[in-house]
């Protein structure tokens, strides 16, 4: 039998077939150990085959179909390398807050260079906007003007007051959308004002750290009435990039990519190079400055706190 992977819980997983119908399924102890280097080798949105155990009830998967796309990032258990959080997207949403908690552009501009490495269309969801002073929506404006620039699609919506959810629906009718962000940011209350029946848990955030807590604890896919199907992930709080080669970065950064044949050397890092056309651009305000900072953050390998006073 064939079907869509609908949830993981790292061990057992619900795939749903044609007829809508939802079966348990695991996998062989040698499957999960056939060379994939991810804590979990089956994910969300998979297309597997799977037969049934001898009781009928439950099944054993024993082939994964290829991939069309993915999402990966740096899994947080050190005996692994990667994590998959969903596979076989349409789109993304990430959903960005400028305070409770904060979002920060590193985490943005890291999010956004995996989903352009596994050409995965992004669309920023800038959440809470009905919460914030005339400062942060001022400060909400200057972030979102950067992304627009670039040719990120760019929302603004608000769960509690549904800001934008019609035009949300009409982005996510009849595709596979995926929803992520820190923990905190509002995904399943936004989720929930897309699709009220879902009913899924929220939490409260932290008024001490202004840290979500996490409510969504395994990936799952859902149904949506008016066509398309969404993913619900859990909250993260980093987003460590994988197998990105230093002379590829900058083509997942659409800006630099777009001028780079301006730069003298065609293996050109953009960093101590003469006539760099990427590095002019950020000079003349071309380029924002939040993002060759997070371009440099990923071409060194440092994590999402390295500051722009790390180099001159």
């Amino acid at each position: 039998m064939t079907g869509v992977v609908t949830k993981s819980t790292g061990s057992w997983y619900s795939v749903r077939v044609d007829d809508d119908t939802v079966i348990d399924c695991r996998i062989k102890g040698k499957f999960r150990l056939s060379g994939i280097k991810s804590t979990n080798p089956v994910t969300v949105g998979d297309v597997v085959d799977f037969d049934m155990e001898a009781d009928d009830e439950n099944g054993i998967i024993n082939k994964i179909h290829k991939r069309k796309n993915y999402i990966i990032r740096k899994s947080v258990n050190l005996s692994k390398q990667t994590h998959i959080i969903a596979a076989n997207i349409d789109q993304v949403f990430l959903l960005v807050t400028i305070d409770n908690p904060p979002t920060s552009t590193s985490f943005i501009d890291r999010f956004l260079a995996t989903a352009e490495a596994y050409s995965i269309p992004a669309v920023i969801l800038f959440n809470k906007i009905d919460l914030y002073s005339k400062a942060l929506l001022a400060k909400k404006q200057a972030i979102e003007k950067t992304y627009r620039d670039i040719g990120y699609e760019c929302l603004d919506v608000s769960a509690t007051e549904k800001i934008n959810i019609d035009k949300l629906k009409i982005l996510m009718k009849d595709k596979v959308s995926m929803f992520s962000g820190h923990s905190g940011v509002g995904k399943s209350t936004l989720i929930n004002a897309v699709f009220p029946e879902l009913d899924l848990k929220t939490a409260k955030i932290s008024t001490q750290h202004k840290q979500g807590q996490h409510t969504t604890t395994f990936a799952e896919m859902f149904v949506l009435p008016f066509g398309g199907y969404i993913i619900d992930t859990p909250g993260i709080k980093g987003f460590g990039v994988v197998d990105f080669e230093k002379h590829e970065i900058g083509d997942y950064f659409p800006e630099f990519f777009a001028i780079k044949q301006h730069c003298k050397f065609n293996n050109c890092l953009h960093l101590n190079e003469p006539d760099c056309a990427i590095k002019k651009a950020v000079e003349n305000a071309e380029i924002a400055e939040s993002r060759y900072v997070s371009y440099l953050q990923l071409l060194e390998g440092e994590n999402e706190n390295y500051r722009i006073d790390d180099w001159s």
